[in-house]
């Protein structure tokens, strides 16, 4: 294993509570993108918000630039296009705004057959979504979101404790909360996509709090004379050259799509770089230290009565 910073004695318990309000706010942030996602008020795709896609494969490869003119001077400033790899397909999308309009498909291909006359295409597919399977899909990815979490409190209590288990599943919603507001202050569109990086952003900071569980709980049996801090402490520095070398490798994969994965990646990409950011600092700021504090609040409840009878 490579030690990137050798032996560390970082007091990472000692700044729980300013990684506490830290973490208030970003978990803030994202209950407000949520309850803007509910209004309709984000920046959400057709997948949410109902609308049209066109996918056309042409001829030759297009310029990308010259594609998002012509569809601005035709009254479509605010669609969508994308091009994948080749540069001879794109997908133009449009929003409910746009496509309450019949015959929405049938304008961008008019609107393409007259500005590139020399560059004859084909319709590969074309996409409605409307308002109604938009707010399903909502209450679906809810769904989804949900369901996982609750899996994590069961598997994460069947493998440890139970009040592991509520710390990892609370880790990783503040995980999913912080991207979530991460896109809102962005303005980043909100699609089936992103909810796809949130999931595996789940099972990622999932896997990087049971590393520092693990080993949190093996120092509680053999350290038993320590204090709880200590060992907590003692733990997370012990794998924290391990969870910073696994957190840099998945991060060069991801500026990679981020960076050559064409616009198709941007968005998922970009979510996986943020909350690999934000999952590795959970699992040292918030899981540890919230089992830190279940565990001297269960120890105070413990003692109170003892110290009432010595009293008495």
């Amino acid at each position: 294993m490579i030690e990137i910073l050798g032996k560390t004695k970082i007091d990472f318990v000692v700044w729980r509570r300013t990684a506490f309000a830290v973490s208030a706010a970003l978990c803030l942030l994202g209950i407000i993108s949520i309850i803007q996602i509910g209004r309709g008020a984000a920046n959400l795709g057709i997948d949410f918000a109902g609308g049209t896609s066109v996918q056309l494969k042409f001829s030759k490869p297009v310029d990308l630039g010259q594609v998002r003119t012509l569809l601005a001077e035709s009254g479509l400033k605010d669609s969508e296009p994308q091009q994948f790899a080749g540069g001879d397909r794109i997908m133009v999308r449009l929003k409910r705004a746009e496509g309450s309009q019949t015959g929405m498909a049938q304008r961008v291909q008019e609107i393409f057959s007259k500005g590139l006359p020399d560059n004859p295409f084909v319709v590969e597919g074309t996409n409605e979504v409307g308002p109604a399977i938009g707010k399903d899909l909502q209450k679906s990815a809810l769904w989804a979101i949900t369901l996982s979490l609750i899996g994590i409190i069961a598997y994460i209590a069947w493998r440890f404790e139970f009040k592991f288990g509520v710390a990892a599943a609370i880790a990783t919603l503040h995980d999913i909360l912080a991207v979530l507001g991460f896109f809102y202050v962005l303005n980043g569109e909100i699609t089936l996509l992103i909810v796809t990086a949130l999931l595996t952003l789940a099972g990622y900071s999932l896997t990087d709090t049971v590393v520092v569980f693990d080993r949190i709980r093996e120092n509680l049996r053999g350290r038993r004379k320590e204090s709880l801090g200590d060992v907590i402490n003692m733990s997370i520095n012990e794998v924290l050259s391990r969870t910073i070398v696994t957190s840099l490798t998945v991060l060069l994969v991801l500026l990679a799509l981020f960076i050559l994965g064409g616009e198709v990646l941007h968005d998922f990409s970009l979510a996986l770089i943020a909350g690999v950011c934000v999952g590795t600092y959970s699992s040292w700021f918030v899981a540890s230290p919230i089992v830190y504090e279940w565990r001297t609040w269960e120890r105070s409840k413990v003692k109170a009565p003892v110290k009432a009878k010595v009293k008495g």
